[in-house]
């Protein structure tokens, strides 16, 4: 009889924590109760515990999901980049971004430098940095966000698709510039960055420095606009570097005539 009694508090446990949607405590809250028991915790203590893995695998959980819908390549972390290789001042400004503080002023950062400095890499690293801080970031390149807001504008959804991208914390561009688009596509662009100004943070790489990017938004008066919203609130990381990719193969190359 004491053992159906059990069986059937069990029961209606299981069921009330499924309803609940606390299922990290439904799959765990047998073995702590033994740990508690072994350890004579207070009752306090063990569901403590429970409540502490219920929000530890939720918070995975989340950054899983953000980390998944940002687009981001994972394989491009902050840790895997080498710091090393930029001056001690450009160092010093790169790990005061760790933190993030910046992206809560609404402020952009802008990473320019020659192909395979590593622009990309790095901007990636910060932004995971700050996805697992449960903040959302987005990941695109210039051409296939151009071509996102084309398609929304000739669907007349261009609105909705801004009022998507205004809930991400950061909007990352890859490779401004490095593209060349007609009139249409940078006018879209323009549209979006307009939206964007002081209501949310974008960051993005260029291989083109601010004087040439008449050649990216067309004319005069669009491209000292663009500018002008991009740096109101900015912070500007500058990698004048050597191709990591052109010394990576060259260290090879020697490497293997040893």
């Amino acid at each position: 009889m004491k053992a159906d009694k059990a069986e059937a508090v069990k029961e209606r446990l299981e069921t009330q924590l499924k309803e609940l949607h606390l299922p990290t405590v439904r799959s765990s809250y047998e073995e702590l109760a033994r740990q508690a028991e072994a350890e004579t915790l207070s009752y306090e203590r063990y569901l403590l515990n429970l409540c502490d893995q219920e929000c530890q695998e939720r918070r995975r959980r989340k950054i899983e999901r953000l980390l998944r819908q940002s687009c981001l390549p994972l394989e491009k972390t902050f840790e895997a980049f080498d710091l090393k290789r930029l001056p001690p001042k450009v160092a010093r400004q790169v790990q005061s971004l760790r933190e993030g503080d910046f992206v809560d002023r609404k402020e952009n950062l802008l990473a320019f430098g020659k192909p395979g400095s590593g622009k990309t890499h790095l901007l990636c690293g910060l932004a995971q940095d700050l996805v697992n801080q449960g903040r959302r970031v987005w990941f695109t390149t210039c051409s296939l966000l151009v071509q996102t807001l084309l398609v929304a504008k000739r669907d007349l959804k261009l609105s909705r698709v801004l009022k998507r991208l205004a809930s991400y914390e950061v909007l990352l561009i890859d490779d401004l510039g490095y593209v060349q688009q007609n009139r249409e596509e940078m006018e879209v662009l323009f549209t979006l960055l307009a939206d964007r100004y002081e209501r949310g943070s974008v960051w993005l790489t260029s291989n083109l420095p601010f004087s040439k990017w008449e050649s990216i938004f067309k004319d005069p008066m669009t491209t000292a606009a663009a500018i002008d919203r991009l740096v109101h609130h900015s912070v500007i990381v500058e990698l004048n570097l050597p191709s990591y990719r052109l010394e990576h193969a060259k260290k090879a190359k020697d490497d293997a005539t040893e």
